[in-house]
């Protein structure tokens, strides 16, 4: 998969295409990275990138001639990408995303700067807006880094292990479960037993239970859109039932029982 950054700070890539499974990928020929510095195109003796809004108002804005000369430069690099501006105001950047970018053999990541840029570019050279969550950044580096990452791990080869990716949380619907590693005891406390008991079953038992509590508490929502499998469904019908015996004995009459509680 080749990527094309357009940015005005090129040397921001630098570092992050050194290190970790970016390294590892472009090595293995995987994916190519390429930076595209937008001031190249820009006219006057400063290359300058940008210009005070029309209308008046606070910050800068992206000019529209570098902005859509160095788009047509990545085009010549990559005549099928697909451009992606990235942006508070894009759709929110997810796993199934990275899911369904994974496929395109190319894409240039637009990386804004100021309060934005010129919307004609907007609607005349870029094919879709990606915002990395609800909050605002300097400039769309960081989060062009984030889609490279997250869009690479799901490249075969890219991790050390082939199902790396597959047991990511996210990927089937649900949080990660616990991990666990060496020393066998820290701070009093030791990994769950089964993990070391070298019963596989067991062990894919107690990781699904993990994931699924995991879910529950943190992110109810992503079970509301996941259709569960039978044995989730029935680990949820154990919880439940446990928690029913815990009320119910909490309700018993007694001298202690909460008043009104029947």
């Amino acid at each position: 998969m080749k990527f094309i950054a357009l940015t005005i700070f090129p040397e921001m890539f630098t570092s992050f295409q050194e290190h970790g499974i970016v390294r590892r990928a472009i090595e293995r020929k995987l994916i190519s990275l390429q930076t595209v510095n937008i001031r190249d195109f820009a006219s006057g003796k400063h290359r300058v990138t940008d210009d005070r809004p029309y209308g008046g108002g606070c910050g800068m804005v992206m000019k529209p001639e570098p902005l859509a000369a160095a788009i047509r430069s990545a085009r010549e690099m990559a005549p099928s990408a697909t451009v992606a501006l990235l942006s508070p105001q894009g759709r929110r950047f997810d796993q199934t995303m990275a899911g369904k970018l994974k496929s395109l053999e190319s894409i240039v990541l637009l990386c804004g700067r100021y309060e934005g840029i010129d919307d004609r570019i907007l609607h005349d050279y870029v094919d879709l807006e990606i915002s990395i969550g609800d909050y605002v950044l300097t400039g769309g580096e960081l989060p062009a880094m984030i889609v490279i990452e997250a869009l690479t791990r799901l490249i075969p080869g890219s991790l050390g292990g082939e199902s790396s990716a597959e047991k990511d949380s996210f990927s089937d619907g649900l949080l990660d479960c616990g991990h666990f590693t060496r020393p066998p005891e820290f701070e009093g406390k030791s990994p769950p037993g089964v993990l070391l008991s070298g019963n596989h079953r067991e062990i894919d038992e107690w990781r699904l239970e993990s994931a699924l509590i995991r879910t529950v508490l943190k992110r109810t929502d992503l079970l509301e859109k996941r259709t569960l499998s039978r044995r989730e469904v029935e680990i949820l019908k154990n919880w439940q039932n446990d928690i029913e015996k815990i009320i119910r004995a909490q309700s018993s009459p007694g001298p202690d029982s909460p008043s009104g509680v029947k």
